[in-house]
């Protein structure tokens, strides 16, 4: 076979959150095992899935047995205490693989949210499609921070924006070593928020569902800028047709009210008519994509958008539930030879800007106001942290002074119960004072020294934006010096 043969026209991509936490998510197993069964026998034919909360490896094994005939290799990725829930399924194998884990991710007291504890980051796999050096495609799994509360009041919205630096900093490596870039995964972010907006000016990378669907919406239909744009509270197949939420809408079993589900456990058939007003749903799931950085002006095949569309919208056939809280994203790319093979409409898609065929050089240019909103978010997150390290410094001094009081007091303990409860409150004191010691001297002072790290990448990239501008402004003032002169 001759290299072009071998090498794929069309790519055929799917991202998908799968709600697989271990004792937690309701009918995990069959849930998960439905979900294999539905990539099995998807159409068109699924070649390259990146998953997102597939926590264990036994749901994951019975994810790549139902789908190993289509999907032939895998890889279930190792992070933090109880895992980073990410997998990579390829038609083709894979050359290379690690996890990259987030700096800035998550706090161990915030124990009942987990994000910590899973050891969140970004599962990264490098495939090769065809034989020629160039037919490699980079894919980029990953699941941002969760937001507890809305922007701006969202007290982890520091550490979503860094995560979604990281990943950007990883995709334009992939896209200046001349290689094809899929970013997948549950961001937890809306269009045009700050993490949004870092990765489409910082990597060679494009929003896919933007390419298609440019005036779909900023967020869901209450938040206040839809809100600002005045537009009516879209139905729930729009929402699934046109803004790609594939998240938190009327369709999805998981959002139901808890009377709701009790009906559909019990086996009610409950239907939702497509022209229920929809107003939570929001998009949540991305497939980001980018061509490599190539020096000539032609050097290379080109990838495009040709279709994406929000799948894995059925229910679980039995229990009725639907397989997840979110649904999947699913992209089909074509691939063109030159730009003569690119069609009229694509052309126009990559004139405005809004392709994913852009170079690096051509990256959409970030306001410049937003290096200085993200500078002050860093700047009032640092002062939250240094705080905190004084409080739990000083907790674990404190408990010290009573652990040495409490055994002193022994000594002149009138009853032996009395004295029990004084090693009691030593003990316990003590312990506490230990932990917030280790958290305050290791663990923020690892955050610090992270958020130190993040903000100095933010004010050279700042740096460097202003010195383009500058420059830029400088060319066209020359110019017009130039016509002047000559007129």
């Amino acid at each position: 076979m001759s290299a072009s043969s071998e090498t794929p026209s069309t790519l055929n991509v799917i991202t998908y959150n799968c709600l697989g936490l271990k004792y937690i998510s309701r009918f995990r197993k069959e849930r998960l095992a439905e979900i294999g069964r539905r990539l099995a026998i998807q159409s068109p034919v699924p070649e390259i899935v990146g998953l997102q909360e597939c926590w264990t490896q036994e749901d994951y094994e019975s994810i790549r047995e139902q789908t190993k005939h289509i999907l032939r290799y895998g890889k279930f990725y190792f992070s933090g205490i109880f895992g980073g829930g990410l997998a990579v399924l390829s038609k083709w194998p894979i050359e290379e693989s690690h996890m990259f884990r987030y700096p800035l991710n998550g706090r161990p007291t915030a124990f009942f949210r987990g994000d910590w504890f899973v050891g969140k980051g970004v599962a990264c796999a490098r495939i090769r499609f065809g034989q020629r050096p160039g037919d490699v495609v980079e894919v980029f799994c990953t699941h941002l921070h969760a937001p507890y509360e809305s922007e701006p009041n969202d007290s982890y919205v520091c550490h979503r924006t860094a995560q979604a630096w990281e990943i950007a900093k990883l995709m334009r490596g992939a896209a200046e070593r001349g290689h094809l870039v899929l970013g997948l995964g549950d961001f937890n972010m809306v269009s045009f928020s700050l993490a949004h907006q870092l990765i489409i000016a910082h990597a060679p990378v494009q929003d896919a569902w933007r390419v298609l669907h440019p005036d779909s919406s900023l967020g869901p239909a209450t938040s206040e800028i839809e809100r600002r744009r005045g537009r009516d509270i879209p139905t729930a197949i729009y929402n699934l047709t046109e803004n790609g939420a594939a998240s938190d809408g009327v369709f999805n079993t998981w959002r139901w009210p808890k009377e709701q589900q009790k009906r559909l456990f019990k086996g009610e058939r409950i239907v939702i008519d497509s022209a229920t007003p929809d107003p939570h749903a929001k998009r949540l799931d991305y497939i980001f994509v980018g061509n490599g950085v190539h020096t000539g002006a032609s050097c290379g095949p080109k990838w495009h958008v040709h279709n994406i569309r929000v799948g894995m919208t059925e229910r679980h056939p039995t229990i009725g539930c639907s397989l997840s809280d979110h649904f999947s994203i699913e992209a089909t790319l074509s691939r063109s030879l030159g730009p003569s093979n690119v069609t009229e409409n694509e052309a126009r898609t990559d004139r405005s800007g809004a392709g994913p065929n852009r170079s690096q050089q051509d990256a959409v240019a970030l306001d410049l106001a937003i290096y200085d909103i993200i500078l002050s978010m860093i700047e009032k997150y640092a002062r939250r942290e240094r705080r905190q390290r004084r409080f739990r410094l000083a907790n674990f001094g404190l408990s010290i002074i009573v652990a040495i009081g409490c055994f002193t007091a022994i000594w002149w303990s009138p009853r032996p119960f009395v004295s029990f409860l004084l090693i009691l409150l030593s003990t316990l004191g003590f312990g506490a004072g230990v932990l917030d010691g280790l958290i305050g001297g290791l663990f923020i002072g690892s955050e610090l020294r992270a958020l130190k790290e993040f903000e100095w990448e933010i004010r050279n990239a700042k740096d460097l934006a202003v010195a383009k501008a500058t420059e830029s402004n400088d060319q066209e003032v020359a110019i017009k010096d130039e016509s002047s002169a000559r007129s």
